[in-house]
Parts: C-alpha cells; sequence; structure tokens
C-alpha cells in the first residue's frame, strides 16, 4: 500500500459512463445513463437526449428550477432511489462564487453528479516531540464510512452560508468547540476529486482550514456523529494513512495536503510530485 492508493480511490470514475446534466447551456454535473432514463418520467422537468439530460428551459429563474426538482426529488425519495435525504440543500453552481442555478437536497447532489463543496478542519497541537493532530472516530451508525477516522471537523457546505460561518457552526457541534477558538482558524486552500460511489458520482471541492489548539483544549462531539477523539502523532497519522484504509477515503487528502503544506511529508517521499498533483483535479464540468 502506499499514499497513491489512498489517492487512486478517490479518483475512479469512468467519463463514458455518464451524460452531462445541464441547465440553460451549462453543464452543472454528470448522471448515469440508467438514471437518465429514469428521469424521462418527467417531462415537464427534464429534457432527456441521448447525448444530455436538460433542465426544461422554461423553467427560467433559480425559484422555479429549484420548486420544480424537488417535486422530482420528492418522488424519487419516496420510491427509494435517494438514499439518504438530509434535509439540507446545496447550491448548484460550476464554480464557487457563482451565482446558483438552483438549490437541490444534498442526498440527490450525487445523482446528479453535481459539484458538492466542503469545509475540514486540521486541528493540530505541536509538543516537543512534534506535530500532533486530533483525529476522530466516526460513529458506526454514519451511513457514509463508519467506524472510519475522520478530522477534527468536517461538514458539507450548505446553500446560504458563508464558509467561515459553516466552519464555526461544525466547529461547536461536532467538536464542542467554542466559536472564538474556531475563529481562529486559518483557511489553507482546497482538495478536489472525482469518484463513483454507491450514491453516485461524488464531485467534490473541500475548502481546508489549519488551527493551532492549546494543549488544554479536549474535542467533545455534541451531534453523535463522532465516537472519540485521540491526539496522534503526525508519524502515526501518516503511517495509518499509507499502509491501511482507515481513514474516511476523502479525508486522507486533506490530510496528506496540510502534511505537504507544512513539511511534515517532505520531496524525499516516493512519488512526491504525483501525491501533490493527486489532491487537486482540474474541472470536467
Amino acid at each position: 500500500m502506499s499514499y497513491l492508493d489512498r489517492i487512486a480511490v478517490c479518483h475512479r470514475w469512468d467519463l463514458d459512463a455518464y451524460r452531462p446534466f445541464m441547465v440553460e447551456d451549462t453543464t452543472l454535473g454528470r448522471v448515469t445513463h440508467a438514471f437518465a432514463r429514469r428521469l424521462t418520467d418527467y417531462p415537464k422537468v427534464f429534457q432527456v437526449s441521448d447525448r444530455a439530460v436538460g433542465l426544461n428551459p422554461d423553467l427560467a429563474d433559480f425559484d422555479a428550477r429549484t420548486a420544480a426538482l424537488r417535486e422530482v426529488l420528492l418522488c424519487l425519495r419516496d420510491a427509494g432511489d435517494i438514499r439518504r435525504w438530509r434535509n439540507e440543500d446545496y447550491p448548484l453552481v460550476r464554480r464557487w462564487g457563482d451565482p446558483p442555478f438552483l438549490k437541490m437536497e444534498r442526498g440527490a447532489v450525487p445523482l446528479f453528479g453535481a459539484r458538492g463543496f466542503g469545509v475540514n478542519l486540521n486541528g493540530y497541537v505541536r509538543r516537543t516531540d512534534g506535530w500532533h493532530l486530533w483525529v476522530g472516530q466516526r460513529s458506526k451508525t454514519k451511513d457514509t464510512a463508519p467506524g472510519k477516522r475522520d478530522h477534527l471537523v468536517g461538514g458539507g457546505q450548505p446553500h446560504g452560508l458563508g464558509i467561515l460561518e459553516n466552519l464555526i457552526k461544525e466547529c461547536e457541534e461536532e467538536a464542542g468547540m467554542p466559536r472564538e477558538l474556531a475563529m481562529r482558524a486559518v483557511p489553507a486552500g482546497a482538495v478536489s476529486y472525482i469518484c463513483a460511489r454507491d450514491e453516485g458520482l461524488r464531485d467534490d471541492v473541500f475548502f481546508n482550514y489549519d488551527l493551532e489548539l492549546p494543549d488544554e483544549f479536549v474535542p467533545r462531539n455534541t451531534d453523535g456523529e463522532v465516537e472519540s477523539f485521540e491526539l496522534w502523532p503526525m508519524a502515526r497519522v501518516l503511517e495509518t494513512i499509507r499502509d491501511t484504509e482507515d481513514f474516511k477515503f476523502n479525508v486522507n487528502l486533506v490530510i496528506l495536503d496540510f502534511a505537504i503544506r507544512h513539511g511534515l511529508l517532505t520531496p524525499d517521499e516516493p512519488h512526491y510530485q504525483e501525491i501533490w498533483e493527486g489532491l487537486r483535479l482540474p474541472s470536467v464540468l
């Protein structure tokens, strides 16, 4: 096993297995051919061809698109096509900062291969014996990656909430972190990946933050999504990523990015360039 194995897991998909999902003349995602055929059941909302799936152009603004699509998604939920309804909306955009074309229930985003965004926090402590990273263990009842190792804090980016405000919210919910401490987090770039998963096509961009924590801070989960936290030496974190599949698949990217930025993984590492290049994929939208 190697770091490249962890990266490869996040980049497994076949472009030929999908056709574009479009709004106006803009590609916002990709759907499987089978799901495209499923959407022919809703001709008032979708225009389906062998080449693409488009939203009906009569749905000409954000509110009309959102309302029409929501009716379809509720039908798909009731039919069992959507694995988990999250009651949280994501904005549908090509790039972060663009005006959204519509918003979509988070649980449906992978079915449409639409881009999702999230925030992640690397919470670390520097001691005389080196850098340490807070590591969570996900609840065994989680739908995604139950029982896997995770960041200190991470979460999806909902529509209508700023990135920093979302991070602060997630810090409180997932780690019991006070707002004044969370606000010290430093933005540190992003990682991106595209991969086929059971829930659909994941096309994700994660905005990363670093936060050096005081020795006396001990995280405390408040929303039940994390079973426990441990403070690990970075050597143990990196060895676990390299040699096992213990961490949630996409968390590996964020931690490797953290390690490279802080010189904890150096160019003497075999495949260093390939590791760095694998943390950010060019858009296919």
